[in-house]
């Protein structure tokens, strides 16, 4: 969209509240300085940096472009206001800035006047990488988050254990990235690798700096087949099993009756816990076809509880649901069926749930039968299905005051490339962001296509590798 076009809401995700003065804009030049308090100079410095290509902002006093804070605000919220003379972007805290920000560089550096009201729908706006099926670096991790945080995504869940492989050092076991994350391991073999705990710190730290929260997930008592080729013992005969590097899911388990079995799990739980200092822990939990129900159940009462022995709130896929839940407990729904009973208990009883439905927000779907990447179990997701629906609806029993946000996974069999990342993830991505941040009733498919019309030239620019689908006019 050309510059001199530009609304002040041609911005992704929609604000809650716009009120344009058309006579009135602002155009950043070299010069142009950025004033913030002493709590925000990071995210000034952020702004100027995103800018240096092409105009030199210095930060400090006096700005005319002016970031303040006022604790009357919700921490996330903020007020941008444009005049011809100044911009002032008022955040509740930090984090709330950094949010206004990400709308200043959309709209940038030509902006239209008047004020944008903002504040999210959800706390938790959510996207998931698959690191187990296909590992990506510490570095490419960061560049994704800096990707996702233009949408105002502010959490990370990173699947780091799964049957193909390992992908996070444990002190006290070694084989567990010796074995399952070294060369042969992923889907097919081809995506070796894992993060040493300084690697995964850093990617903790970096992604804290831009406001975004790592989720950590340790998947079991399924999708263990890496932890026991690593340690035999932990199998059920003590035998060894065969390396898999197929897709194949739910043929793995962890022994419910075994004693060993929870020496491990609180061993890397506690050595997780420890080097992650956002609030969650993810403990997996689906697609255990090889567990019994009760020795599921079982597995769970000793597990469940050890994430809050480490000041972590426990988050599940939500077949833990069948199981009695820790009251700080948080179920994440995943499936297409049009009801799921055990989650609306959870709900009813008030544990919190994390909405991500396969057939809305699961990256790793298809666009259409002709996309070149992915799966289609959940059927064809296009971009206009990851925007037409909304969490609250989603499920019986489970409205908008159990919702604690929305999350989109992208799971890594298909992958082999950070191309291939980007392009299952844009521009479905932006989407969910919206679905995820903007109020229910100002969202609009047509209004939504447009603006995102506008992000092509820029992924262009930037070597964004994404999906030109042909739902919309780029």
């Amino acid at each position: 969209m050309r510059a001199q076009t530009k609304q002040l809401s041609d911005v992704i995700p929609l604000p809650a509240s716009v009120r344009p003065v058309p006579a009135a804009s602002f155009t950043i030049v070299s010069g142009t300085a950025v004033s913030a308090p002493p709590s925000a100079t990071a995210v000034a410095a952020h702004l100027a940096a995103h800018l240096a290509a092409k105009w030199d902002l210095p930060v400090g006093e006096g700005g005319a472009i002016r970031l303040v804070e006022d604790s009357g605000l919700p921490a996330e919220a903020y007020r941008l206001e444009i005049t011809s003379e100044s911009v002032t972007l008022t955040g509740g805290t930090a984090q709330g800035l950094f949010w206004g920000v990400q709308t200043l560089l959309q709209l940038g550096p030509e902006l239209p006047g008047g004020v944008i009201e903002d504040a999210p729908r959800y706390a938790y706006r959510g996207a998931m990488l698959d690191l187990a099926r296909h590992f990506f670096t510490a570095d490419e991790v960061k560049a994704h988050i800096d990707l996702l945080v233009q949408f105002k995504i502010n959490h990370l869940h990173l699947h780091l254990t799964d049957d193909q492989g390992w992908r996070l050092e444990i002190p006290g076991w070694p084989l567990l990235t010796e074995v399952s994350g070294g060369e042969g391991t992923g889907v097919d073999g081809t995506g070796p690798g894992f993060l040493t705990l300084a690697e995964y710190a850093d990617v903790v730290a970096y992604a804290a700096e831009r406001f975004v929260t790592i989720v950590p997930e340790i998947d079991m008592p399924g999708h263990v087949n890496a932890v026991q080729l690593a340690y035999p013992e932990l199998t059920a005969d003590g035998q060894p099993v065969s390396q898999r590097t197929d897709a194949e899911v739910g043929y793995s388990s962890l022994v419910a009756g075994k004693e060993e079995t929870y020496a491990f799990v609180e061993d890397v739980i506690k050595a997780v816990c420890d080097v992650t200092p956002g609030p969650y822990l993810h403990i997996g939990g689906d697609e255990c076809h090889s567990t019994p129900p009760e020795d599921y159940r079982t597995f769970l009462a000793r597990v469940l509880p050890l994430p809050g022995k480490y000041g972590k709130r426990a988050i599940g896929w939500h077949e833990i649901a069948a199981a009695d839940l820790p009251e700080t407990a948080v179920v994440q729904y995943w499936r297409i069926e049009g009801d799921a009973p055990d989650v609306a208990r959870a709900a009813a009883a008030g544990r919190q749930v994390i909405m991500a439905p396969a057939d809305r927000t699961y990256l790793d779907m298809k666009y259409d039968p002709d996309t070149r990447l992915g799966l289609d179990w959940a059927g064809h997701v296009s971009v206009r299905r990851s925007y037409d629906w909304d969490p609250a609806d989603r499920l019986p029993g489970v409205g908008e005051q159990a919702l604690l946000g929305v999350e989109a996974p992208l799971w890594s069999e298909t992958l082999r490339s950070v191309a291939d990342l980007q392009y299952l993830t844009f521009p479905r991505l932006p989407a969910i962001a919206e679905v995820a941040w903007s109020p229910r009733a100002a969202r609009n498919w047509e209004s939504f296509r447009t603006r995102l019309a506008a992000f092509g030239p820029r992924w262009e620019a930037t070597g964004v590798t994404f999906h030109r689908s042909p739902e919309i006019d780029w």
